[in-house]
């Protein structure tokens, strides 16, 4: 993941007001130095634009920028995929479970913009199969909806989006009790919050008009949810969910794409204490696990295949771990939909947690 060689040449200004950021064509730069760090590689190459005169070095074009343990995010990327909790990570590499955190989200946020980088181009030419994940957020009265949009035969995970619900199901008196107490306390989730999501979910998916089947179980909300996409022409497909969950079934890719979410996410298994203490946070560990299942994982443990986004032609082979964290990625040249924007700078509310940290970091972004 080392950007620090000697055959280094920075590809763009890192600064986005500089003409050269996005359109690099005739950039002229200079070589300003060098400086120590402890980590390894401890001699760092610094640049200077020619244009703007901002100062950067080849740590800013890696991942690993302002980080005391470069070392660590393959390792955590790994870990976290392994169903492995932050206090069990940080016991293992010797960090508090709180760099454990900021690393998981520093991760999350490289993966949304990796997603946005690496999606098919034009219209989707394959069924769409949709369903929503259910786990909660701080505890069990905020239960939350990780709506997902998978290719019914690509398997490649389109597009994803995160619903705040309301607690529903068999409780006793004194949950239900305990319900009123918090919803007097910290607001009563939007009823139409699923439906306006999903609607999100699939703009994101397909970014222009077209004519789109999709497949999905019984929800009433979904077919409002389409209404509100006018760009796009859908041919909904319904499915029992009591159907039994075989290869067989139409809705295999999403019932699949839930399965790897519960056994590879520790913040999800039943009965966990390592749950999502806020939606952001499982947000940025479905991102990852998203870039893992489109570019990484081959299709059978067994006998291998090709990686969902090999069928969409978007790889000729899958990629590691480090090839993906390879090279640090810039909002400023990913033009991302707005929703997305806001899981990168971590504006997705909590209500138990009315103050929780945000991404705004000037140089960081």
């Amino acid at each position: 993941m080392s950007t620090d060689d000697a055959d280094f040449v920075p590809p763009f200004c890192p600064n986005p007001r500089c003409q050269h950021h996005v359109a690099p064509r005739d950039w002229r730069w200079h070589a300003h130095g060098t400086y120590q760090r402890r980590a390894s590689p401890r001699c760092i190459r610094r640049f200077r634009c020619a244009h703007c005169g901002r100062t950067f070095s080849t740590q800013t074009f890696s991942v690993t920028y302002w980080l005391r343990h470069p070392e660590l995010p393959i390792a955590v990327f790994h870990r976290t995929l392994a169903c492995s909790a932050f206090r069990q990570m940080s016991r293992e590499s010797g960090v508090s479970h709180t760099t454990m955190m900021r690393l998981a989200a520093r991760l999350g946020r490289h993966c949304l913009l990796y997603s946005e980088a690496h999606r098919p181009v034009g219209p989707i030419r394959e069924p769409l199969v949709i369903d929503g994940f259910e786990s909660f957020e701080f505890s069990q009265y905020h239960p939350i909806h990780l709506n997902l949009a998978v290719g019914a035969r690509s398997h490649f995970l389109y597009a994803f989006t995160a619903t705040e619900l309301r607690r529903k199901g068999r409780m006793t008196d004194a949950q239900r009790s305990r319900r009123e107490q918090l919803e007097a306390r910290f607001g009563r989730p939007d009823p139409k919050s699923l439906e306006l999501d999903v609607a999100e979910l699939m703009r994101l998916a397909a970014r222009q008009a077209q004519t789109l089947v999709v497949r999905s179980d019984e929800h009433p909300a979904y077919p409002r949810a389409f209404r509100r996409v006018p760009t796009l022409a859908i041919e909904h497909e319904c499915t029992n969910s009591r159907e039994p969950r075989t290869a067989a079934n139409p809705l295999f890719p999403v019932n699949l794409a839930d399965l790897l979410i519960r056994h590879g996410s520790a913040n999800h298994k039943r009965e966990t204490i390592a749950f999502s203490k806020r939606r952001q946070g499982a947000i940025e560990r479905l991102a990852m696990l998203v870039v893992w299942r489109n570019h990484v994982k081959r299709f059978s443990e067994t006998t291998g295949g090709p990686t969902p986004a090999m069928v969409l032609g978007l790889a000729s082979r899958p990629r590691s771990l480090g090839e993906v964290l390879e090279r640090r990625l810039f909002t400023s040249r990913i033009g991302s939909p707005e929703v997305l924007m806001r899981y990168y700078r971590r504006l997705v509310p909590t209500r138990r947690i009315p103050n929780g940290s945000t991404h705004a970091l000037k140089y960081a972004f």
